[in-house]
């Protein structure tokens, strides 16, 4: 984007409000508003299901913008909370609508996010669909590592995942139960590591082989540190 356009963003994002951990945004039913911008902190997307499970939908890391057309809706059909203390940024839909009319750039970034977003939900619909246990599991370690390390959270080959072990297996419709003999198995692997909130990715190689992860939903590739 031009530097213009930067500024139009940064300006448009400058009064952002800081909220607490497990902090709902907006709820499922409420009326749209604004568009949110994280701009520190973790968020997630997630439904709670009549049974009161909860199935996570996508993570939100620093820089994701999310509903941009949600506004068309007459309600939400999904909740969205912080995952940590969080900084959000609300651009207001009568601006938002005015910074992409004005300027080009913004308007196909936000279209292009949007497209990786849909692409992203298309492949947790295959992990959920069609991979094992282990392929699920590996293919969000990769994706997580991918997008924190494209914003400069991830320092190779390690970052926090401020994610308990109940957030991952209600993204990966696993038990908890499930899902640490599945980390224990990649662990053994040699592939990867989880341990008090930090991933250690010990192999890229094992972990995208195991994955059978492709990357070109996110436009970005996991190779060895080096």
């Amino acid at each position: 984007m031009a530097p213009v356009e930067i500024a139009a963003l940064e300006s448009a994002t400058a009064s952002a409000q800081s909220f607490s951990a497990r902090h709902d945004l907006i709820r499922e039913g409420d009326r749209p508003g604004p568009v949110f911008v994280v701009l520190e902190g973790w968020v997630c997307r997630y439904k709670v299901l009549p049974n009161g499970t909860r199935q996570v939908l996508a993570y939100l890391m620093p820089g994701d913008a999310c509903d941009l057309h949600v506004g068309l809706l007459a309600e939400m059909d999904h909740s969205i909370q912080t995952i940590t203390p969080a900084v959000v940024a609300t651009i207001e839909r009568e601006m938002m609508d005015d910074l992409m009319t004005r300027h080009p750039g913004i308007a196909r970034a936000m279209y292009v996010a949007q497209l990786i977003d849909e692409g992203t939900m298309r492949a947790w619909i295959t992990s959920m669909g069609r991979r094992a246990s282990i392929e699920r599991v590996a293919h969000l370690m990769c994706e997580l590592y991918l997008r924190a390390r494209n914003i400069g959270l991830a320092s190779e080959p390690q970052f926090t995942l401020p994610l308990s072990q109940l957030m991952l297996a209600d993204s990966l419709g696993m038990t908890p139960v499930h899902l640490n003999r599945v980390l224990k198995e990649l662990r053994l692997s040699g592939a990867m590591k989880l341990e008090r909130g930090r991933l250690l990715i010990s192999d890229p190689n094992r972990l995208i082989q195991i994955a059978g992860f492709d990357e070109n939903y996110l436009h970005r590739r996991l190779r060895r540190a080096g």
